[in-house]
């Protein structure tokens, strides 16, 4: 039963990830390609520069939480079953995703996003795997 769920919700679930990705929050095209390379650094700016701790909170912590669900697609490709090829095909799609952020300039490719994208999709691999243990019956 929560096979089937995710299965449904997972395609417009990304769907509304890339349009936040590179249209939400009034995105507009910059005037020249940005990207941040050096890690866990921009996310330090980025949270001292914050107007808000919570503005900072939402936006680490949601980059963190937004790709929970990756970490399920094992149940939609059974290849992607083990933490590392699910690793693999994530940091590549998500390389690719920063990549054009980059040179469509509607955003910054950052290394931070994708080492935060991946936390995400190893918290959310983790909570598949205990559902799969204990949560057995309905996870069909």
């Amino acid at each position: 039963m929560l096979k089937k769920l995710y299965k449904i919700i997972i395609f417009p679930y990304t769907l509304f990830l890339l349009y936040l990705m590179f249209f939400g929050m009034g995105r507009k095209q910059m005037d020249d390609n940005l990207l941040t390379m050096a890690p866990i650094v921009s996310t330090i700016n980025f949270i001292e520069g914050c107007v808000s701790w919570k503005d900072a909170f939402r936006i680490v912590v949601g980059n963190i939480v937004m790709f929970m669900p990756f970490g399920f697609l094992g149940w939609l490709f059974p290849g992607l079953s083990h933490f590392k090829s699910l690793l693999s095909a994530f940091v590549s799609a998500i390389t690719i995703v920063e990549a054009l952020q980059y040179f469509s300039r509607m955003g910054i490719f950052e290394v931070d996003d994708i080492i935060l994208n991946t936390f995400g999709v190893f918290l959310g691999f983790l909570i598949k795997k205990n559902i799969e243990k204990k949560f057995e019956r309905f996870v069909k």
